[in-house]
C-alpha cells in the first residue's frame, strides 16, 4: 500500500516508505504554516483519514498560557520564604546562575519537543522509543500536583468567601472555633500558653497560628484524619467545575481564559505592593528581604535549585503539551527567555509585596521579621491574612489578596489538566474520534481528583496535603525527570540533531550554550542536586513540630517512586520483549525515516532523523 503526503509548503507529494512485514505504518505531515496534520496509513486505513491538531487563535494565547502556568503560587509564597531564609540578596547568585544553566535550556527544550513533534508528554518521546517511560513518568507526575495542587485554591476560596464581612473572622478571638490559647496582644509579652502539640512563647503569635490552624479546622496528626467539611467540600467542588469549563473545550477557549486569569494577579500585586510599602516598618522588611548575609553564599546552591524547577514547572509535560499547539515555525527560542524574565521577575517583584506587609506586622507586634515570616501555606494562609487584619479596610485588602491566589492557582490548574488530558488523548488512534471524547477525558480526570481530594478537606487534610506536595511532585521527582530529559535528547537522540530541527522551525540555529546545557552541565547540576537531596534526607515534618510516622513516610516514597520508576521500568520492558540483537530491532532506535524537506526540498536528510515536515512512524510488530 502506498501513501502519498504533503509538506504543507505546495502540492508536492511524497511516497512513504514500503510497510514493513507485520508493522504498522502511520505517515505524518506537520504543516509549518496552518494546522499540524496527522494522516494515518496501514491496513485497512483509508488514504483520506486524518486527525487536525488544534493550534493557538494568536501567538499571544501561547505566552499567556505559558504565563498563567509557570508563575503561580510559588513565586508568591515560596521564592519570597527562600530568599530571606538564605541570606537575602545573597540568594539571588545562585538563582540566576541556574536559571541559565538549568532553568532555561530545560524550558526551551519541553516547548520545543511539543511544537517540533506536535505531540503530548508521551507521544514526543517517540523520537526515542526505548525512553518513553519519560512520558509516562511526566503524566503521573502532573497527575499527582493537579491532585493537591487544587487544594490551595479550595483554600483561597474558602478565605475569599470569609473576607467579605466588616470585621475579618480570623483578627478576633470571638469565633466559635477560638481556643482558649487565643489572644488578641499584639506585643512582645511572655506567656506559658500552649496549643495542640506546640508551645507559643509569644502571645502575639499565637494568636496568628491558632486563628489560622482552627480556621483551617486542623487535627493532631495524620493518624487522625478526623470528620470532613463541608465549607472546604463545597469550595472544592466549585473550583474543580470552574476548571473543567476552562479546560473542556481545548486550547480554543484556554487561550481566552488567560488573559484574565494571568494579567489580574500583577494588578494585584502592585496595588497591594503601593499599599504595603506606604505602612510603618515596610523598610525594615524589605531590607531584611534583599540584604545580602555572604555568610549563606555556600548553603543556597540547592535550594536556588530546587526553586528553578519548582517555579519554571520543568518535569510536568505541560509546557510540552502547550507548545504542541504553537505553529510549526513559532520561535519557541525567544519564548523561552521572555518566559523566564516573566517567571523570575514575578518571583523577585513579589518578595517585595510580601515583606513590605511582614515588615509592618512585625513592626506592630513588636518583634523580629524571622517570627513572621513563614514558608508554604503558612506564608498565605497564616501570616498574611493576619498582616492585612492589621491594616485600615482590612477586608477590601483580604478580598484582593484571595482573589488573586485564586487567579494565580487557577491557570496554573488548568493547564496541568490541560497538559494531562492532551497526553491522555494523543494515545487514541486517530480513527477513535468521539464527538465528546476531550469532554469525557476532562470530565473523568476532575471527577477522579475531586474523589482523591476529599482525603484533603478533613481535619487531617493538611498533612495529606503536605505528604503529595513534599514527595510526589517536587524535588526529587522533577530533578530526576529533567536529568533524563537533557540526556535523552542529547545523547540518545542527538542534540546536534535536534538542534538541527529547532533550525528548521525557527529559521535559524540556537546559540550553541543551548546544545552545551543538554548535554554536560544541566544534567551534572540535576544529579548533583538530586545525590545532595538523598544524602540530607531528613524526615518529612510540619511546623517542625509534628514529625510524620513511618507509614506515613513509606506512602510518600511510594508516590515519588512511582513516577520515577516509569522510566528504568519501561525500558527494560522494552529490552526484554525485543527479539533478535539491539540493531536489529527497529522500535528500539529511531522510528523516523526522513521523506522529505521543507517546502519540498528532497534533499537527503541525516539517517533516521525527522524533519519538520513528513516522516513515515514504525511500530515494530514485537510491540
Amino acid at each position: 500500500m502506498s501513501h502519498y503526503v504533503t509538506n504543507g509548503g505546495g502540492n508536492h507529494l511524497y511516497p512513504s516508505a514500503p510497510m514493513a512485514n507485520g508493522s504498522l505504518v502511520a505517515t505524518v505531515a506537520a504543516c509549518p504554516e496552518k494546522k499540524g496534520v496527522v494522516v494515518t496509513g496501514g491496513a485497512g486505513a483509508s488514504p483520506g483519514a486524518y486527525q487536525e491538531r488544534e493550534t493557538w487563535t494568536r501567538q499571544m494565547d501561547f505566552i499567556m498560557s505559558c504565563v498563567g502556568f509557570a508563575v503561580g503560587l510559588g513565586n508568591v509564597w515560596r521564592f519570597p520564604y527562600l530568599c530571606y531564609k538564605n541570606g537575602g540578596g545573597v540568594f539571588l547568585i545562585p538563582y540566576l546562575l541556574i536559571v541559565f544553566i538549568g532553568g532555561i535550556p530545560i524550558f526551551f527544550l519541553e516547548i520545543a519537543l511539543g511544537q517540533f513533534m506536535k505531540a503530548g508528554s508521551i507521544n514526543v518521546w517517540n523520537i526515542a522509543p526505548l525512553f518513553k517511560g519519560l512520558g509516562y513518568s511526566s503524566m503521573v507526575i502532573v497527575f499527582f500536583c493537579n491532585t493537591y495542587y487544587i487544594m490551595v485554591l479550595a483554600w483561597g476560596f474558602y478565605y475569599l468567601i470569609h473576607s467579605f464581612t466588616a470585621n475579618l473572622p480570623w483578627a478576633s478571638c470571638d469565633n466559635p472555633w477560638n481556643s482558649p490559647s487565643c489572644s488578641e496582644i499584639f506585643h512582645q509579652i511572655t506567656c506559658n500558653n500552649s496549643y495542640a502539640n506546640g508551645s507559643f512563647a509569644n502571645s502575639s503569635w499565637a494568636n496568628v497560628s491558632i486563628s489560622g490552624n482552627n480556621m483551617l479546622n486542623i487535627s493532631s496528626g495524620l493518624d487522625e484524619p478526623g470528620s470532613m467539611s463541608w465549607e472546604l467540600t463545597l469550595c472544592l467542588m466549585a473550583v474543580w467545575i470552574m476548571v473543567y469549563f476552562c479546560v473542556w473545550k481545548g486550547v480554543k477557549s484556554t487561550g481566552k481564559i488567560v488573559y484574565f486569569t494571568a494579567t489580574f494577579p500583577y494588578v494585584v500585586l502592585i496595588i497591594l505592593f503601593v499599599r504595603g510599602v506606604t505602612l510603618p516598618g515596610a523598610y525594615e522588611g524589605i531590607m531584611y528581604y534583599i540584604k545580602p548575609n555572604w555568610s549563606k553564599l555556600q548553603e543556597v546552591w540547592i535550594d536556588a535549585g530546587t526553586q528553578i524547577f519548582f517555579s519554571y514547572a520543568i518535569g510536568l509535560g505541560a509546557l510540552t503539551a502547550l507548545g504542541s499547539y504553537n505553529r510549526f515555525n513559532n520561535d519557541c527560542y525567544k519564548d523561552a527567555f521572555v518566559l523566564a524574565l516573566i517567571n523570575s521577575g514575578t518571583s523577585f517583584f513579589a518578595g517585595f509585596v510580601v515583606f513590605s506587609i511582614l515588615g509592618f506586622m512585625a513592626a506592630e507586634q513588636g518583634v523580629d521579621i524571622s517570627q513572621v515570616a513563614e514558608s508554604g501555606p503558612g506564608l498565605a494562609f497564616i501570616a498574611y491574612p493576619k498582616a492585612v487584619s492589621l491594616m485600615p479596610v482590612a477586608p477590601l485588602w483580604a478580598a484582593l489578596f484571595f482573589f488573586m491566589l485564586l487567579m494565580l492557582g487557577l491557570d496554573s490548574q488548568f493547564v496541568g489538566v490541560e497538559g494531562f488530558v492532551t497526553g491522555i488523548l494523543d494515545l487514541f488512534p486517530a480513527s477513535y474520534n468521539h464527538k465528546y471524547k476531550r469532554e469525557i477525558a476532562v470530565a473523568l480526570c476532575c471527577g477522579l481528583c475531586f474523589i482523591i481530594d476529599l482525603s484533603m478537606v478533613t481535619q487531617g487534610g493538611m498533612y495529606v496535603f503536605q505528604l503529595f506536595d513534599y514527595y510526589s511532585a517536587s524535588g526529587m521527582t522533577l530533578l530526576w525527570q529533567a536529568f533524563w530529559e537533557c540526556v535523552v535528547v542529547a545523547w540518545v537522540y542527538g542534540a546536534d540533531r535536534f538542534m538541527d530541527d529547532v533550525a528548521r522551525m525557527i529559521g535559524y540555529r540556537p546559540f550553541p550554550w543551548m546544545k552545551w546545557c543538554w548535554a554536560f552541565i544541566t544534567p551534572c547540576v540535576c544529579i548533583g542536586i538530586f545525590l545532595f537531596h538523598l544524602v540530607n534526607y531528613k524526615p518529612l515534618t510540619y511546623n517542625t513540630d509534628y514529625i510524620y510516622p513511618w507509614w506515613g513516610e513509606v506512602i510518600g516514597w511510594c508516590m515519588a517512586l512511582s513516577s520515577m520508576l516509569c522510566i528504568p521500568v519501561s525500558l527494560l520492558y522494552k529490552l526484554f520483549r525485543a527479539k533478535g540483537s539491539f540493531s536489529q530491532v527497529p522500535h528500539l532506535n529511531s522510528r523516523y525515516t526522513v521523506l522529505g524537506g521543507p517546502r519540498g526540498d528532497t534533499r537527503p536528510a541525516r539517517k533516521h532523523s525527522p524533519t519538520s515536515v513528513s516522516w513515515v512512524f514504525h511500530e515494530a510488530s514485537s510491540q
